[in-house]
């Protein structure tokens, strides 16, 4: 994906930089499939008759899964398609973190509303590749506190500023999604979006209201409540979370 893109693409799907643009109902450009047909599970989607993640991250080793080739969704394993997962999200490969397994199933996290969304695909069909994420991503949005563990030992905690209580920072467990690197850094020189959106705004600077980690440029922020979702992270925490792959868990606590 090409410079200019990533920075289309990181206005539109988080808006984190600005101020508030519009409190309208989602747009479904790029995401909604056309009628009778799946919905696609993406970040500009809102997907019905799911059932929602309620592990505690415990219960995810690391194991993250990209389907080769768009993958039916299905709410129970072995049960009627109710999504498509795309092979590719936001420009790059969709990677999404395995929470459960059955024999022929793994139940995977998804990028749609409702936050927490989560469903089954096929596993062993040669359609799916497998790898494993060392890394943990917790964020404490009481404490301000963001810690970066791989392999269970910690590269380092920083004090970040987190969603004002009027938009806060989405609690439970979810993903990194995709990593953009926009063309004019105005704020961050990278933005991580992650499989979550803001519970109290439908839509933001035109995008659907993703969550993402990124940078920003004035240091007073860090230990403030005060964006509108999204989690803003010091230049060396930011440097640190680029290695981390996509799909790796985060769990943010409140």
């Amino acid at each position: 994906m090409g410079a200019l893109a990533a920075a289309a693409i990181a206005t539109l799907v988080t808006g984190c930089g600005g101020k508030d643009k519009s409190h309208s109902a989602p747009s479904a450009a790029g995401g909604s499939a056309a009628a009778g047909k799946l919905p696609e599970a993406t970040t500009f989607t809102t997907l019905k008759n799911i059932p929602k993640d309620t592990g505690a991250l415990a219960s995810a080793d690391g194991t993250v899964v990209h389907p080769t080739e768009a993958l039916p969704v299905s709410a129970t394993p072995g049960g009627p398609p109710v999504a498509i997962l795309p092979a590719k999200e936001l420009g790059g490969p969709t990677w999404v973190p395995v929470v459960e397994t059955k024999p022929g199933w793994e139940r995977v996290l998804l990028p749609s509303r409702p936050n927490g969304a989560a469903g089954w695909i096929a596993s062993g069909n040669g359609k799916v590749e497998t790898a494993h994420s060392p890394y943990d991503v917790k964020v404490d949005t009481s404490a301000r506190r963001l810690t970066l563990l791989k392999s269970g030992k910690s590269l380092g905690t920083w004090t970040v500023a987190v969603g004002a209580p009027k938009t806060p920072t989405p609690a439970g467990r979810t993903f990194i999604l995709a990593s953009l690197a926009p063309a004019k850094a105005t704020y961050s020189p990278l933005i991580l979006p992650v499989g979550a959106h803001s519970d109290s705004l439908d839509t933001f600077g035109g995008g659907p209201g993703t969550v993402a980690f990124h940078g920003w440029p004035q240091k007073s922020v860090f230990g403030q409540a005060v964006t509108h979702g999204c989690v803003r992270v010091p230049a060396d925490a930011l440097r640190q979370l680029s290695k981390v792959p996509l799909g790796t868990p985060v769990q943010i606590s409140s």
